[in-house]
């Protein structure tokens, strides 16, 4: 078990020589019979957070698709914030585990239509989450790199801007963008998680055993209760947060809109790396998500051909009264995505302590759910599957030709593609072998045979 336990930890090496190195030893083991691992089961969890924008766990891309292995899921995949920089890695890590797996992408960007609206961004109006899922390649191939690296850029700036205000905040705690938070990260892209580690290491360092009594000034609580709040990281983490970063905290600014890509630049980028543009959804309570068939119907005609929901914070309540409204909001979301015939993509973050690795698809809440998750996730494999091998995913210019505006028929086809194509090298290689002029009749024959 330690040598196990040893090689995932590798596995979250900031060297990816290392990780490879490491996943490849676990491989050896599982073929010798050293580690027995479950078949898969009909779950999916297709948004978890990879280190290379931030996971509470500290896991890689390959660790990730690795816990996927070991628990089983149907499909796995990772979202990033602003970045591809695990794209390769986890679909590689994907393909040698024998685990079907997706791609994603989550930014920010400005809806003019909604400029005086809050949709998914709490407190910032015509601000919204906005994801290309499914993204079959790293931008480097399609040229796509000087709006990947203006998002780079905005993040930096504007973390950097947090930190000299908090700074200045603070006074006898102080931190370095570079010195000591870029560390944190594997590639530099670094999220207000990462500060508030980096916050929390100096106060630490500066103050030893004393540092609760810092915090205990700042946040304006007892140091007795301070003390207490600190052996609970997350809830110390979002205190910290709420006070300093969030909107009203010292280090909050309001977003400039031009500081954004505009929704319409976001989806030409994700049509120009193969992905499906997807909108998403927090939990219908703000006036942009009441509606949601009017919602819906804005951003679909803006590009969106799929909807992302994190079901977890949207059921899995402890107050009552929230709870009720929540889970009707859920509902309503989910008949909302049925209604415009669009895929869902779900999944649990992990960027956050408490967290599951998965969804709880037995809870009562869900049930009524399942199936649109599941074929949702089948969705986004058989998409990316075609687009890697063919290019011939959702959208290209093979999917119109055949299915033109019928999108009812398109994400059958590849839903049933990514139910039938197991990520074996023999499915694979007979996908890749496909003539040009194939048709989607003759994938579904080979998946069949």
């Amino acid at each position: 078990m330690a040598k196990i336990e040893d090689l995932e930890n590798l596995l979250n090496d900031f060297d990816a020589e290392v990780r490879k190195g490491a996943l490849l030893e676990l491989v050896g083991m599982l073929r010798h019979g050293e580690i027995s691992l479950p078949a898969a089961k009909p779950e999916v969890n297709i948004h978890i957070h990879s280190f290379f924008s931030y996971n509470v766990f500290g896991w890689s891309p390959t660790r990730i698709a690795w816990e996927g292995k070991k628990y089983g899921l149907e499909v796995i995949g990772i979202v990033d914030f602003d970045v591809l920089d695990g794209l390769e890695e986890f679909l590689r890590a994907g393909n040698i585990l024998g685990i079907k797996s997706v791609v994603g992408m989550e930014s920010r960007v400005f809806v003019s239509e909604l400029a005086d609206v809050v949709t998914n961004s709490p407190n910032e109006p015509g601000i919204h989450y906005f994801m290309l899922q499914g993204c079959p390649a790293d931008a480097q191939r399609f040229g796509a790199d000087e709006v990947l690296q203006r998002l780079r850029e905005t993040a930096r700036s504007r973390n950097k801007g947090i930190i000299s205000r908090i700074n200045e905040y603070l006074g006898s705690v102080k931190i370095d963008y570079e010195a000591d938070v870029v560390p944190l990260t594997p590639s530099g892209n670094a999220t207000e998680r990462h500060l508030l580690v980096a916050y929390d290491r100096k106060a630490r360092e500066i103050y030893g055993d004393r540092a609760h009594e810092f915090w205990a000034g700042v946040l304006e609580v007892g140091a007795e209760k301070m003390a207490g709040l600190m052996e609970d990281t997350p809830s110390f983490y979002d205190v910290v947060r709420s006070k300093l970063m969030k909107f009203g905290g010292v280090g909050y600014t309001a977003p400039d809109p031009a500081s954004f890509p505009s929704l319409e630049e976001f989806v030409a980028l994700g049509r120009r790396l193969g992905a499906v543009p997807t909108t998403t959804w927090l939990d219908g309570t703000n006036e942009g998500e009441r509606d949601m068939e009017a919602n819906l119907e804005l951003f679909t005609h803006k590009g969106a051909a799929a909807l992302n929901i994190i079901p977890d914070r949207n059921w899995n309540i402890k107050d009552p009264d929230e709870k009720t409204v929540k889970t009707a909001k859920l509902r309503e979301a989910v008949a909302a995505a049925r209604g415009f015939d669009l895929p869902i993509s779900i999944g649990t973050e992990m960027n956050k302590i408490g967290q599951p690795f998965a969804d709880d698809f037995s809870a009562p809440e869900l049930t009524d759910y399942v199936e649109d998750f599941i074929r949702g996730a089948w969705f986004f494999y058989g998409h990316t599957v075609l687009a890697r091998l063919k290019g011939w995913g959702f959208g290209s210019s093979w999917a119109d030709a055949f299915f033109g505006e019928d999108r009812h028929a398109a994400n059958r086809f590849y839903e049933e593609v990514g139910r039938a194509a197991q990520p074996s090298r023999l499915i694979l290689d007979m996908i890749a072998a496909l003539p040009d002029g194939a048709e989607p009749a003759d994938v579904i024959r080979i998946l069949s045979g």
